[in-house]
């Protein structure tokens, strides 16, 4: 999928590396970066359900969790 990220999309997953994103626990998350709500949630949707990101706390409480890279998020931005 790296070869099909945008600009936008890159920059999200910077975000998530930088440790500044939250993301629901849905099966359509949706994204807050620095606290603020995602414009672009069919981005946000994709890289998720790319299988870039995911929730750092899978069993914690709450609708908002800090999101991080997955695996292979990480090798995209390498």
């Amino acid at each position: 999928m790296d070869d099909e990220l945008n600009h936008r999309a890159r920059a999200l997953l910077r975000a998530i590396e930088a440790g500044r994103v939250e993301v629901t626990r849905s099966s359509e998350p949706d994204l807050k970066v620095d606290g603020l709500l995602c414009c672009d949630q069919v981005a946000a949707r994709e890289l998720a359900h790319a299988g870039l990101l995911r929730p750092a706390q899978p069993g914690s409480t709450g609708p908002w969790v800090r999101a991080e890279l997955t695996p292979a998020g990480r090798a995209v931005l390498a």
